[in-house]
């Protein structure tokens, strides 16, 4: 074998040897990084854990006395292996501490949360949604036409997409009204209070003149508020608390988050179905009825929309409470959804076809078909409207629908009910 043969040979192990390690190194860190900072758990049940990764971890309790891990009391810090299915139970609810290790050294501390037995009403009826942010939302700026034809743009560099007026030259901008009557009222310089990423902060603009109609203008498109359908998850008997959608309420020009200053659940019909199709996601078209409020929107989350039920909410729910089941114990198989396409709740069948433990994107954690002939004929599988529709399997709420697949509109994407009782401890 001729030498320079025999190097090229060498450096070329080499290299690849480099790409394996790298590779390696990737998939080890992305398993730590994506690993859960928090796994729920409840109280006086096996929770059958199962990670598949090459890790070790210690448990130890924190808060909690009467720790099993693989049925073995614990009094002291135990290790298992993550690479072997274990079990975890306590019989009464707090917290305990799960330390991932690789080669002895610590990677992350993950809260081992055991919640007490819950039980939560599942509801799955179409609601309107109403929501009023904080002021009125900047959804872009533009151009003005002022005098010798020229243009300007007086909010460029000033205001963004996202940001939220609170008051302009000192009187509060309640709506897209306000706000015009005090521009169209000033001469000169407007003085806008304006929050931004969660502060507040100053911003001048230098109203201008329109030659379109002569009216002050700032050149800024805003909203002052947003309204649609959706349906409710749950309701909460311990606190008053209701849950629905299963993701969050995103703007439509800027696609950004909504923050709610007030909204409320009403009363809503539905009017007509647009069924899905491959490419093109079907959606449930309703009226709104404002006078009748149902309950009063707190929080908007990525996983949610939550607040309080009012008497009238109260007497609109029929079902009766069910258990949940943390994410361990959703299985691959049938199930129900509770949904309202045609102004009635009814039960339909779905199979959960994969459960995405753990998952990153938390509104991602399962995929479910439809498989209910009354229901595909109706919508032909997901379609907008229905994200919120609870999904029970055996007898114990799970999660709820959340996304549609745009090419396979009988299937979905559905939230762990955890995740969503864990967003829900912010309406406050």
């Amino acid at each position: 074998m001729r030498p320079g043969f025999s190097k090229k040979i060498g450096r070329a192990a080499c290299t690849a040897s480099i790409l394996i390690f790298m590779t390696f190194c990737a998939i080890f860190f992305a398993d730590i990084i994506y690993f859960p900072n928090e796994i729920n758990l409840t109280e006086n049940i096996a929770h059958n854990l199962k990670f598949n990764l090459p890790f070790t971890a210690t448990i130890e309790p924190d808060t909690v006395s009467a720790l099993k891990v693989n049925s073995e009391p614990v009094t002291e810090n135990i290790n298992v292996s993550l690479a072997k299915p274990f079990t975890v139970e306590s019989g009464e609810s707090g917290t305990a501490s799960m330390t991932l290790r690789a080669f002895g050294f610590p990677l992350k501390k993950i809260t081992l949360d055991i919640l007490p037995d819950i039980e939560v009403v599942p509801c799955g009826m179409t609601v309107g949604v109403s929501i009023k942010p904080p002021g009125v939302m900047v959804l872009g700026t533009g151009s003005v036409k002022a005098d010798a034809g020229l243009t300007q743009s007086p909010s460029e560099g000033k205001l963004m997409s996202g940001d939220h007026i609170l008051s302009a030259n000192g009187e509060a901008t309640n709506s897209d009204e306000d706000l015009q009557r005090i521009i169209a009222e000033s001469d000169g310089e407007i003085d806008l209070k304006v929050e931004r990423d969660d502060k507040i902060i100053d911003a001048r603009v230098n109203g201008v003149k329109s030659t379109d109609d002569g009216a002050n203008k700032l050149g800024v498109w805003v909203r002052d508020s947003t309204k649609g359908i959706g349906t409710m998850t749950f309701y909460n008997p311990q606190d008053n608390v209701f849950g629905a959608l299963g993701h969050g309420i995103l703007d439509v020009d800027t696609k950004k988050l909504m923050k709610v200053k007030e909204g409320y659940i009403t009363q809503a019909s539905i009017s007509s179905i647009r069924k899905g199709g491959k490419g093109s996601p079907g959606e449930l078209t309703g009226e709104l009825d404002q006078n009748e409020k149902l309950g009063r929107i707190k929080v908007n989350t990525p996983y949610g929309i939550y607040g309080y039920l009012d008497i009238s909410g109260l007497l609109e729910i029929k079902s009766e409470k069910l258990p949940i089941a943390m994410q361990d114990q959703i299985h691959e198989g049938p199930a129900v959804i509770y949904s309202d396409v045609d102004n009635s709740v009814e039960k339909y069948d779905v199979f959960i076809e994969s459960v995405n433990r753990y998952s990153s994107d938390e509104t991602k954690g399962m995929v479910l078909r439809i498989t209910d002939p009354a229901l595909l004929r109706k919508t032909n599988g997901i379609v907008q409207g229905m994200s919120g529709s609870p999904i029970i399997q055996e007898g114990k709420l799970i999660g709820a629908v959340t996304h549609v697949f745009v090419q396979e509109p009988a299937k979905g994407y559905g939230i762990f009910i955890e995740n969503m009782l864990k967003a829900a401890k912010n309406v406050q």
